[in-house]
């Protein structure tokens, strides 16, 4: 049967919307930003005052509202059944999509859908377990070469360790984007004692940290009270305000590449920053912070790669592969549903492509946003197909298929059209948001942000299709 269904693009763009032309922020206009536009300001704090006068400084992006917005599975449930069009040419990146229109032969509101056996939800979610840890696993293997990295180029700053350890950061990122997807289910990485605030947090005040251009003592760096070992920087992670990023791979991304004041490519801070006869004061607790920030990363990296080993016992990994069929599966779901259809399509790049602000892209210091927002995407691609790495076996796409071939067919289409149109977003990112809606840049994004919103669509098909109502927003 045919069903039209209402995009959830829609209302999550709607409340968005609503959310942020509501937000009450401080007086003033953003330097250099266009007439009219706010800073998202981070208030006071209790910190000392030297951090407290960074709140002036405009952050790499003004943190978003659109993260504490949850949309009810009942809500969800309704636009289903209304069986609605929407996310026409009127959204903000809508691109050509208009009606998303979906074969759901499992029936309009999957009420006649069976639920998952253990058998059938056994091989996947066991197989996901495999893949999580790989995963992860790889992460910590590249964490440990840009710890390598740093720690060269602190022993020795020169344009060529400089070099070699953001060539270290780059090479990082691919393994740890393509763990976004195993979030948004409280899971160890993000339940209430996970570490991703600490691992991935941003958008950054990069005053924060250290000097920015007309704020030369601010940061913590040049703060000589300021404790600069591993509890310290985790104790002051977003503390006064969630842009006041301390830890993770942005803080090692403002380090080596410093503020991005070019419209035309990424932040080019010196090595001489990092000598002791330098222009910059400081040197040694600039040294000091990134080899510490690193080994707090690889910390938190081990301990999340832990909860997911098989060989381990009392782990979460074990708790996992032992829930009810539906619930694993629906984590699962729930996890590059909510990464693909609000997370990536809507907070790391609907809400650029809006503002136009450099300041609102994900790695704003070293221009990497076109491949954070590949290897996002490869995050969802993994785990629906059940492959990573070495690690290949039957992920969402085999149950959909059993209970949909044609939605599991639309699905696989999907991710290849997706996959295309992101690599065909022309880096970098914040040049790619400029200019006319009509202008190359502005169209290649607003046709993955309209993808991604429909692969989204597809996996709350795809779920009701099994007995299951997903929720994929993000609060």
């Amino acid at each position: 049967m045919r069903v039209q269904v209402l995009r959830p693009c829609l209302i999550l763009t709607i409340v968005f919307n609503l959310v942020r032309s509501a937000r009450s922020v401080p007086n003033g206009e953003f330097p250099g930003k266009p007439e009219g536009a706010k800073r998202n300001g981070a208030g006071t704090n209790n910190l000392p005052r030297k951090f407290n006068t960074m709140t002036q400084h405009v952050p790499c992006s003004a943190r978003h509202s659109f993260r504490r917005i949850g949309l009810t599975a009942s809500c969800l449930s309704l636009a289903m059944s209304l069986g609605m069009s929407a996310c026409s040419g009127d959204d903000d990146a809508s691109g050509d999509a208009g009606t998303s229109a979906v074969d759901d032969t499992a029936g309009d509101d999957g009420g006649d859908a069976t639920p998952l056996t253990a058998e059938e939800a056994g091989p996947v979610v066991d197989n996901y377990a495999e893949l999580v840890f790989a995963n992860y696993s790889d992460a910590i293997t590249t964490g440990e070469a840009l710890q390598t990295a740093l720690a060269a180029f602190v022993a020795d700053p020169s344009a060529a360790t400089q070099d070699a350890a953001k060539d270290a950061w780059f090479a990082a990122r691919q393994p740890y984007g393509q763990t976004e997807g195993f979030r948004f289910y409280d899971g160890p990485i993000d339940n209430i004692d996970g570490p991703e605030g600490q691992l991935n947090a941003w958008p950054m005040d990069e005053s924060y940290v250290d000097y920015v251009d007309g704020m030369p003592e601010s940061g913590i760096i040049n703060d000589t009270g300021a404790d600069i070992s591993k509890a310290g920087l985790a104790g002051l992670n977003e503390v006064g305000g969630e842009e006041n990023v301390a830890t993770g791979y942005h803080a090692i991304e403002f380090l080596l590449w410093g503020q991005d004041l070019n419209t035309d490519g990424p932040g080019d801070r010196s090595f001489e920053d990092f000598l002791d006869d330098g222009a910059q004061p400081n040197a040694d607790r600039r040294r000091q912070y990134l080899e510490v920030v690193s080994e707090l990363l690889l910390d938190d990296l081990n301990g999340v790669a832990a909860q997911w080993d098989g060989s381990g016992s009392g782990n979460y990994r074990s708790t996992f592969v032992a829930l009810p069929p539906e619930e694993a599966i629906q984590n699962m779901m729930r996890g590059i549903g909510a990464l693909a259809g609000a997370e990536l399509a809507e907070e790391r790049m609907n809400v650029a492509f809006d503002t136009k602000l450099q300041e609102d892209e994900h790695s704003c210091f070293s221009d990497n946003t076109h491949n954070d927002i590949l290897y996002n995407f490869l995050s969802v691609k993994n785990v629906c197909l059940g492959d990573y790495g070495s690690v290949s076996g039957p992920g969402i796409d085999t149950l959909v298929e059993a209970r949909n071939p044609e939605l599991a067919t639309q699905i696989a289409d999907k991710l290849a059209a997706t996959e295309a149109l992101i690599n065909d977003i022309p880096a970098p990112f914040d040049q790619a948001i400029l200019g006319a809606d009509t202008d190359p840049g502005r169209v290649a994004v607003a046709a993955a942000v309209t993808s991604l919103r429909e692969l989204g669509d597809m996996f709350v098909v795809a779920a009701a299709s099994m007995d299951i109502t997903l929720n994929v927003t993000v609060e």
